[in-house]
């Protein structure tokens, strides 16, 4: 009977040892919609987190999304002075002959720059695009260099173009990561010429092509950013939408039809303005002094390396915390802006669990300089009992 008694304890026990090692706050990050498609991203603009995603590193065909990287170096060029919008851009044979989706384009044609760029980004103009990167590079072979150079900058780390406008070759490919990484450095980078993106039309030399993103027209607040279509790829988009200070960028790899694509990225916009929020922490949340030893200051303030954002549910704002974590015990000399731990945001859920959402480098404020042999010798001893003491 004992022996029965105890068996059921041991059972007892066990069932609650179980619970409550169970992620007992599950719901905390609430469930993502699965869509029928090869990839899929959503990331938050500002805080730079992955709300969901699948396949999000699988390397695909990109279709026109490598417009975008196309766009990508023409305004920067604008920006650094290299290219005057104004300016007449001359249009090659290839251009011309390059088929898909055009300007209409023609070798007697001398188009302005801005006019290039409204035809890329609104109608997805493969002979702009090749006329631009001529334009600017040479020929489009030395164009994709670049391109390519700007996305390892970019930190588009499953990406490799081999042309300006997305035309199926081998080696052409992306991720939905890394085309939701682009989105955000184009509008980060260029809020003015992001604009363009949200033109429902144009009309060059007497012709109006229409925006084939759906979204422009079906859910308010869209503002972009581009659709792509072949065989390989399926049909493409990576869509934008900002509501108050959160801004998400969506991203879909392979769906089925023009209409399932602007369904599908209206599903994770939706599931992403109804079920989070973009919070910016004050200065004073973020920052640590922390005991410093060996140095002419016996503490040292380590800051956020850079302005923090934060993705979280709705409801658990008041719920997030952050943890500083760093290797003590920290020593001098310290250089100002030297990586030095880093604080981890966390949410506590309604029954103790916790979700790790972001983690963020933490730098020093201000330099130390080494104390001199005296100060040395004494922090050394204090080193010294702080080891036995543990």
């Amino acid at each position: 009977m004992k022996t029965a008694w105890l068996g059921l304890r041991y059972i007892w026990l066990l069932m609650v040892a179980l619970a409550v090692a169970a992620p007992a706050d599950a719901a905390i990050w609430p469930k993502a919609p699965t869509l029928n498609a090869k990839a899929w991203v959503l990331l938050d603009v500002h805080s730079g987190q992955m709300i969901t995603a699948h396949n999000a590193d699988e390397e695909l065909p990109p279709a026109s999304l490598t417009k975008m990287m196309t766009l990508y170096l023409v305004f920067e060029d604008i920006k650094l002075g290299r290219l005057d919008p104004d300016e007449r851009v001359s249009v090659s044979n290839k251009a011309w002959k390059i088929g898909g989706s055009t300007m209409f384009l023609d070798p007697r044609m001398k188009p302005k720059a801005e006019e290039l760029i409204h035809g890329i980004s609104t109608y997805s103009g493969n002979d702009a695009c090749i006329a631009l990167a001529e334009h600017l590079a040479g020929t489009e072979a030395a164009f994709a260099d670049r391109m390519n150079e700007k996305a390892k900058q970019l930190g588009m780390t499953h990406s490799h173009f081999v042309n300006a406008t997305g035309f199926p070759v081998e080696g052409h490919y992306s991720s939905a990561h890394d085309m939701a990484l682009l989105a955000a450095a184009l509008w980060r980078d260029f809020p003015d010429q992001y604009k363009v993106f949200s033109e429902k039309s144009y009309t060059f030399n007497g012709r109006k092509q229409y925006n084939r993103n759906r979204l422009l027209w079906s859910m308010p607040g869209v503002d972009g950013v581009k659709t792509g279509h072949t065989k390989a790829a399926g049909y493409c988009l990576v869509a934008s939408m900002q509501k108050e200070d959160t801004r998400f960028v969506s991203v879909v790899f392979g769906a089925k039809s023009d209409r399932a694509r602007a369904s599908l990225s209206k599903s994770l916009l939706k599931y992403g303005f109804r079920n989070f929020v973009s919070l910016r922490p004050a200065a004073r949340d973020l920052r640590r002094k922390v005991k410093l030893f060996g140095g002419k200051e016996d503490s040292v303030w380590l800051v956020p390396q850079k302005p923090v954002w934060v993705t979280v549910p709705k409801g658990y704002a008041r719920k997030l915390k952050f943890e500083l974590t760093y290797p003590a015990p920290l020593k001098a000399p310290l250089a100002k802006g030297a990586v030095t731990g880093e604080i981890r945001a966390i949410i506590t859920g309604e029954r103790g669990g916790k979700e790790q959402i972001a983690t963020i480098p933490m730098v020093t404020a201000s330099a130390v300089a080494e104390a001199g042999w005296f100060g040395r010798t004494i922090d050394h001893i204090k080193l010294m009992l702080l080891d036995s003491n543990q």
